[in-house]
């Protein structure tokens, strides 16, 4: 892995989404909106975040997973001068840029794949696979998504060129959407060749569930999406129940020992944190874990400031969770500032502890209301402190509290109050 990924904080935005453009289809008018991306940038950084991570900027059809053309970016977006002004001006406030590589499968109006439905003879048909009955094979039986054939050498020349194509032009990362559905020894056989021009790429692979660490390890990704971990957080503290998430947090510490896992709490395929938990003095616990467990943190845009947004199965059913940002980044930080103020503060504790990237966890005090975790990395350590019932949390020993909301030193403990947290190191 990449030594500046082990610094990133990421801010993952929905460009398509955030930056207002239609997603039906209906309305493909060009319009540079990439560049209005550009003032958030200095958003990110009064956050504390140092890595933009962009949802789908190429030719796509509709939603951006339906991709027509890798090499250029939807005229919806802008062009690609506008995505690399973008890349630059990230880099000038030492921001590194990830985008979304969707390789699993691609639109309807695939150029490749219109000729290749019109003459099945030619090379480019080996890029597509076919179900038993000779049909396209599509993703997860969405007609809309035609499965690429990753066992096809074309397709390993493909989606290694295009990684490459984009790297040299200043990007830093990748995410691999939906790598889960990717035979492994398909990244194995392209990320090699992309590592050989760019060896400090960092790639993540979209990973719902199953063998992570072997995931990683056939594959030669540097990480993948922490969902186990996502799951148990927000569930946890919806059902008030803190088992889930230590047992989550057993699996999390093998992950740890293997490779960095990709944390978040909230992204563009699920209901927000703020909406999946409705008691919303328990929504900052959902956020210390996010910052301060070991993994590469995430923050999807909005999230900063306590967004609310529901996911629903039904066409438009991720509008709610996508949603267009202000003109003014200032306008988003004054929605919510305390939550903002938050965010900043565990951010700020996180840089200020760097050996949490790889730290693991080891639970001290667990039921289903009260949860205290020791967090550690060699000989550092601090104690992470969850309140989310009506009786006071008790944690004793001599204590310096480092960021806590409710809390604080009594007697030879720290009491947590109903309802807060604290983080703490020994006195």
């Amino acid at each position: 892995m990449a030594d500046w990924a082990e610094h990133v904080i990421w801010w993952h935005v929905y460009p398509l989404g955030a930056l207002g453009a239609d997603t039906t289809g209906g309305d493909r008018s060009p319009e540079p909106r990439l560049r209005r991306l550009v003032p958030w940038l200095d958003h990110l950084i009064e956050l504390g975040a140092n890595g933009l991570a962009l949802g789908p900027v190429f030719t796509s059809s509709t939603h951006g997973y339906d991709t027509i053309d890798y090499l250029a970016v939807d005229p919806r977006l802008g062009t690609t001068d506008d995505l690399v002004h973008l890349v630059d001006e990230a880099h000038r406030r030492g921001i590194k840029v990830m985008l979304d590589g969707v390789f699993n499968h691609v639109g309807p109006q695939f150029p490749a794949l219109v000729a290749a439905q019109r003459s099945p003879d030619l090379p480019e048909a080996a890029l597509f696979r076919h179900d038993a009955d000779g049909s396209l094979a599509t993703f997860e039986g969405h007609g809309g998504l035609i499965a690429l054939d990753h066992d096809s050498p074309l397709t390993v020349d493909l989606v290694a060129e295009v990684m490459t194509h984009w790297l040299d032009l200043g990007i830093d990362a990748w995410r691999l959407d939906a790598a889960y559905s990717v035979p492994t020894p398909f990244w194995a056989s392209v990320l090699p060749r992309v590592r050989e021009r760019h060896r400090d790429v960092y790639v993540v692979g979209e990973v719902l569930h199953g063998d992570y660490t072997a995931i990683v390890a056939e594959g030669t990704l540097d990480s993948v999406t922490q969902y186990e971990l996502w799951q148990a957080i927000w569930h946890g503290l919806q059902s008030v129940n803190f088992h889930e998430l230590a047992w989550a947090l057993t699996r999390h510490n093998t992950f740890l020992e293997s490779f960095v896992p990709y944390t978040f709490v909230g992204n563009h395929d699920v209901t927000r944190i703020a909406s999946q938990v409705d008691d919303e003095r328990h929504h900052a616990h959902a956020t210390v874990l996010l910052l301060l467990l070991g993994g590469t943190p995430a923050v999807y845009y909005g999230d900063e400031v306590g967004l609310t947004g529901v996911k629903e199965e039904r066409f438009g059913g991720d509008d709610a969770i996508r949603p267009a940002l202000p003109d003014d980044p200032a306008e988003l930080t004054r929605a919510n500032p305390a939550v903002f103020a938050l965010h900043q503060q565990l951010i700020g504790l996180r840089r200020r502890l760097p050996w949490l990237h790889r730290a693991t966890s080891t639970t001290t005090t667990i039921d289903n209301r009260h949860l205290v975790l020791e967090v550690s990395s060699g000989d550092d350590r601090v104690v992470i402190a969850l309140n989310i019932g009506d009786e006071t949390l008790v944690v004793d020993g001599e204590w310096e509290v480092l960021e806590a909301a409710d809390a604080g030193p009594d007697d030879h403990a720290v009491r947590v109050g109903p309802h807060g947290w604290a983080v703490l190191a020994r006195a």
